[in-house]
């Protein structure tokens, strides 16, 4: 039923109704309803017509406008993301591309190619842009709202690096949706994010294990891989740049981190745990 169709019948229908019910009382009742009997029963008959048709029409109206105004502000949050999308692309996208470029010229010219802070940078640098290459990506895909959840964004997400990195990941989600606050799911799945990624940059392998679970008074989440990874000697020193970001964020959140080497498996380890 179309918008103005709707509120026609809500202007005619009360009309209509005591239109009826006065032809009908004059030629058939008249005798056995009193004219008093009759203007009594009049607004009684509408507003019982009222409560069974238009308070119908009424909620379907309501809905229209609501979702007209979800439809409008989810175009109007669309927009925005686009132009935010546009704006990383064309200002600091390019310009870490511009210094990347830079930098490569810089080294070679240098003869820094073999220097370990020069490489640190690179890395740096090549970090950020990936990053900020992503958040582009992310702010161009707009999900699925009649579905979506937190956790169907972990699914999402093993699915898009099965798909765009031949990654081989085995997912084992099991931290329930309420486990978490909403600053807690934003943080802990990037942590996952930036672990992963570490994975993929250094470890030189295309499995890794995600495995997050409840235990007692908290939660842990382990991403596991069989890479080159690390030594038990160089372990506890390493600085690395997403590791570093991702001690950073557990610590600010109050969670324990930790990574260690056990046979031939790298485990990175986020856990919270209530007192």
């Amino acid at each position: 039923m179309k918008y103005n169709q709707i509120k026609w019948l809500i202007l005619f229908i009360p009309t209509i109704t005591i239109a009826l019910w006065e032809y009908i009382r004059h030629e058939f009742l008249l005798s056995y309803i009193s004219m008093d009997m009759g203007n009594f029963l009049s607004p009684i008959l509408v507003f019982i017509v009222t409560l069974v048709f238009l308070r119908h029409l009424f909620s379907i109206l309501e809905k229209m406008q609501e979702e007209l105004r979800v439809a409008r502000a989810k175009k109007a949050t669309l927009i925005e993301r686009e132009k935010l999308a546009r704006e990383l692309h064309d200002g600091i996208a390019q310009s870490l591309f511009l210094l990347s470029v830079k930098m490569n010229k810089f080294g070679r010219k240098n003869d820094l190619e073999h220097d370990a802070d020069f490489q640190k940078i690179k890395q740096t640098l090549q970090h950020v842009h990936e990053d900020t290459r992503q958040a582009i990506t992310n702010l161009k895909y707009v999900p699925n709202e009649d579905t979506f959840s937190w956790t169907e964004t972990i699914y999402q997400y093993v699915t898009e690096l099965k798909q765009q990195h031949y990654m081989d990941v085995q997912l084992e989600w099991e931290i329930p949706e309420d486990a978490l606050s909403s600053k807690e799911k934003v943080e802990l799945f990037a942590c996952v994010k930036e672990a992963v990624m570490n994975v993929i940059k250094h470890a030189k392998t295309n499995q890794v294990w995600i495995i997050a679970k409840e235990i007692d008074h908290g939660w842990i989440c382990q991403i596991k891989d069989r890479g080159i990874g690390f030594t038990n000697e160089n372990i506890q020193s390493s600085t690395g740049y997403g590791l570093q970001i991702i001690q950073d964020r557990a610590r600010d959140m109050e969670w324990e981190f930790s990574i260690k080497k056990i046979e031939n498996e790298t485990i990175l380890e986020i856990k919270r745990e209530e007192t």
